[in-house]
């Protein structure tokens, strides 16, 4: 969240004022190739709408919102999931790369499989009873987060011809309060399926897009135990992480 001016409220307050972020690094909400976008997409201009004071002060989401295996989900039932075990890590910074400490981070992934824990995902591929898919971490003070989970798999969608997403995992963070929450997705590097996927290829920026990609961490990676990626997420500015440009595709 970078301050660029201070906005005057009355009685001695002020709000920060933030600068928008680049006009390309995120997706436009009508994206004719990401066929839902169509039917839920305004058909008029946006309203931009002057900050209050609930742009930077909202509910508290601390430590007591945290379960002690949230950030885990690969010890959240009694036996362990199928699959490849990963860990994912980064840090939340804000337009002028600081960190954001003590904000709550989500997130929520498809099996190894590419199955869902969903009762609209009905693809014929197995379902794990120790998997549930969901997270959930607070940074520390430093604004570093960490996960552990299982690769996801791809799976087949009905937007276009012999569609299939790219492996994903979803985030949600709130940066410094509720009203600022941020969703976006990320990307495991050089899947092949980057070419067809037009929630991915939504980004006009080939740059911001990239920013969706998380980087293989072999200094991370836990010897004979998991493999590990690293993704730092921008909340604003022009360098901030691509939000998603419509609700999820499941």
């Amino acid at each position: 969240m970078t301050q660029e001016t201070a906005h005057p409220i009355g009685s001695g307050l002020t709000l920060p004022q933030y600068r928008r972020d680049a006009v390309d690094a995120h997706p436009p909400l009508l994206s004719p190739g990401y066929g839902s976008t169509v039917l839920r997409a305004p058909q008029r201009p946006l309203t931009y709408l002057p900050q209050r004071l609930t742009e930077v002060t909202g509910p508290l989401l601390g430590e007591g919102r945290i379960g002690e295996l949230d950030h885990d989900l690969t010890r959240q039932h009694d036996a362990e999931p199928q699959g490849q075990r990963i860990v994912v890590h980064g840090r939340v910074l804000d337009g002028d790369g600081r960190p954001v400490p003590h904000t709550l981070v989500e997130i929520w992934q498809a099996n190894a499989a590419g199955r869902y824990r969903h009762v609209i995902d009905t693809w014929p591929a197995p379902l794990d009873p120790h998997f549930e898919g969901v997270g959930r971490a607070l940074t520390d003070e430093h604004g570093h987060y960490r996960f552990v989970t299982i690769q996801p798999g791809a799976y087949p969608w009905k937007n276009h011809d012999n569609a299939w997403r790219p492996a994903h995992i979803h985030f949600s963070l709130f940066g410094r309060a509720f009203v600022q929450r941020l969703v976006t997705q990320m990307y495991f590097p050089g899947d092949p399926l980057f070419f067809q996927d037009p929630i991915f290829n939504s980004v006009p920026d080939p740059k911001a897009r990239e920013r969706m990609v998380a980087r293989y961490d072999h200094a991370g990676t836990v010897p004979s135990w998991a493999l590990a990626y690293e993704f730092d997420i921008v909340l604003r500015g022009r360098e901030s992480t691509p939000f998603e440009d419509g609700d999820d595709d499941e």
